[in-house]
């Protein structure tokens, strides 16, 4: 990174149920989760005040960690559209802390968070935190998976600032399969 260091990011990932968060510095390129969390927004009945305390979860992350910028996962998109426009609502707060705070905000879809971590686009949660504990430092897993995705989200951010993510070009065939991965051929 181009940018001062130590160089923090905070990643979000999103949800009216438990936001996941996760704050990721980077010092020479050693990435090092600063703290991951889950936000548990179950017992909150009150869909406004959810997103009051979404609103101010992230501005009291800000408070502390004081972030460099903000990755957050995009909302995926599913069938039942009340689930995604509270999914929406709950990312808007976040991304609104963010904004308030004069906090760049980079959006990632999940498919293009779990290629940079893993290396497939349809990775599972498992696997996602399975391969956070083998490239940053963090010695375990959390039992959550929202906040392993919210570090996902910013390590996601690291490599697309970087270039390393790789590019989701799916071979039409065979012999292009073995043209881009001639590594894998015995």
């Amino acid at each position: 990174m181009d940018k001062m260091e130590p160089f923090t990011i905070l990643g979000i990932d999103p949800g009216t149920n438990q936001m996941g968060w996760a704050m990721l510095s980077i010092e020479h390129k050693v990435l090092k989760p600063l703290e991951i969390g889950i936000l548990e927004l179950n017992r909150v009945r009150d869909p406004f005040l959810k997103l009051q305390r979404i609103f101010d979860e992230v501005c009291g992350l800000i408070g502390t960690y004081h972030p460099c910028e903000l990755a957050i996962e995009a909302p995926f998109y599913g069938k039942n559209v009340q689930s995604m426009l509270k999914l929406g609502r709950a990312q808007g707060m976040a991304i609104a802390a963010a904004l308030s705070h004069k906090i760049p905000v980079f959006e990632y879809a999940p498919r293009k968070v779990k290629l940079a971590i893993t290396g497939r686009g349809g990775a599972s949660k498992e696997q996602v935190a399975n391969m956070l504990e083998k490239t940053v430092q963090m010695v375990k897993a959390p039992v959550k998976w929202d906040a392993t995705d919210a570090l996902a989200v910013a390590v996601c951010h690291y490599y697309q600032s970087q270039s390393l993510i790789p590019q989701l070009a799916t071979p039409r065939s065979w012999e292009a399969y073995i043209a881009q991965n001639p590594d894998k051929v015995k």
